[in-house]
């Protein structure tokens, strides 16, 4: 067992490492998964009153230009004027209650487009799509995430039935399935539908509010149209742009390799759309994510390294202590040699040692590596999954060792003189 321990937390250490590695691939796969393969994401940079006064501050709004803010003119010039794009999923999104039978919810009122479910991989638990109907004519229906159902219709089938979602009442003709997000992904522009509300862009446009429809109240100043829109004119000669009317803009693209182009493309177009004013930002998510998996995978590849090393000292080890122990048993070598054993015989005995000795180490070590993982997981909350391909391999490499340094003993062993063997004491 003492011999062992080198192979024992050799591989054990593998199979945790690894199993650690893995965990993080699924995850990064997962997060992929739930962004949207080959998505972009434009988002509204709102700034805060502090940020502006520094600005002001530094003199860089002398000449203030107008900005339309982020539009559903822009999402859709992006998928008419780009020949990359494939698809464009327009968002506005509202904070409000949902209210039913005296119960009340905060949930996110969402408008979105057709395009939506199939971008982000959302799937229904039950009911219907938006219907084409629907979408164009702003109908008031909805499509509501599993914690609205658990909260508004604890034991009722929810499709048929209506939410009040602010001031107007929306038809629930669907049950998202509902997928949990972590930070990460909602860094990059991912929202937890759980507690959402869809309904059809137009709907919230034309039912509730429209924000780049300005008026003076809303602007505190003297009303002036440009482009079709109420704004108000500063003192040096520009306009002060008004809110966003989408909260972000997601565009696939119809192949990965031309996500970095078509992002270029894209920032280039809003700049021109938004009169140089840069009050958005673009996100690429699945590269973000591809190049942390990179790094987590290098670093893993380390971690492994690291405890592969000790599949090595422990196969030195056992190395040792063959060696010695064919220097303790030079007598019995001299018997067996002398009642007939061939070289053969015994090299394969002092192999079988060495095999038997770092073979029982590796059993113990995958023993020891699920363990590890398990605990891992338990204490630490990491995700952590256990190839079978991490156990064939840490444990063909423990028998392998045993192998190559129980070689040189066992030669030595048989290398033995039969007759200075018996004469040894």
């Amino acid at each position: 067992m003492l011999t062992a321990l080198g192979i024992i937390f050799g591989v054990g250490a593998v199979i945790a490492m690894m199993a650690i590695g893995n965990g993080a691939r699924q995850e990064i796969l997962e997060q992929i998964k739930l962004v949207g393969v080959n998505n972009i994401v434009i988002l509204p940079i709102n700034k805060t009153e502090s940020e502006s006064e520094q600005e002001e501050e530094e003199g860089k709004t002398l000449k203030k230009k107008y900005s339309p803010g982020l539009t559903l003119k822009d999402a859709q010039n992006i998928l008419t004027a780009i020949p990359t794009v494939e698809k464009v999923s327009p968002e506005a999104i509202y904070s409000t209650l949902a209210i039913r039978n005296g119960k009340k919810v905060s949930v996110k009122l969402t408008g979105i487009s057709s395009e939506f479910f199939e971008l982000f991989n959302q799937d229904l638990k039950k009911g219907n799509m938006f219907s084409k109907w629907q979408l164009e004519k702003g109908d008031a229906v909805c499509i509501i995430g599993p914690e609205v159902v658990v909260r508004l219709f604890p034991k009722g089938n929810p499709i048929g039935k209506s939410v009040k979602c602010g001031t107007v009442w929306l038809k629930v003709i669907g049950v998202l399935e509902g997928v949990k997000v972590d930070e990460k992904a909602e860094e990059l522009g991912i929202s937890d539908y759980n507690l959402t509300v869809f309904t059809p862009l137009k709907t919230l446009l034309l039912r509730y509010k429209d924000r780049s429809l300005i008026n003076q109240a809303s602007m505190g100043g003297s009303d002036v149209y440009y482009r079709g829109r109420s704004v108000m004119m500063t003192d040096n000669g520009g306009s002060g742009g008004g809110e966003n009317q989408l909260d972000k803009i997601v565009v696939q693209v119809k192949e990965t390799s031309q996500l970095a182009a078509t992002a270029k493309l894209i920032k280039q177009m809003l700049n021109r759309r938004h009169q140089g004013v840069e009050d958005f930002e673009i996100k690429i998510p699945e590269l973000l994510l591809k190049q942390e998996q990179k790094t987590k995978d290098i670093f893993n590849i380390v971690l492994g390294a690291i405890a592969g090393i000790s599949l090595v000292v422990g196969g030195i080890g056992i190395m040792n202590i063959m060696l010695a122990s064919v220097m303790e048993r030079i007598r019995e070598i001299g018997v067996r040699r002398a009642t007939g054993a061939t070289k053969k015989d015994i090299v394969f005995q002092f192999l079988a040692e060495a095999t038997f000795i770092s073979i029982s180490g590796g059993l113990i070590g995958i023993l020891l590596g699920v363990i590890m993982a398990k605990v891992i997981t338990i204490s630490t909350g990491i995700q952590t999954i256990i190839s079978p391909w991490s156990i064939v391999i840490s444990f063909g490499v423990a028998a392998s060792v045993g192998i190559v340094f129980g070689w040189l003993p066992a030669r030595k062993a048989a290398e033995q003189d039969p007759v200075e063997s018996l004469r040894h004491d």
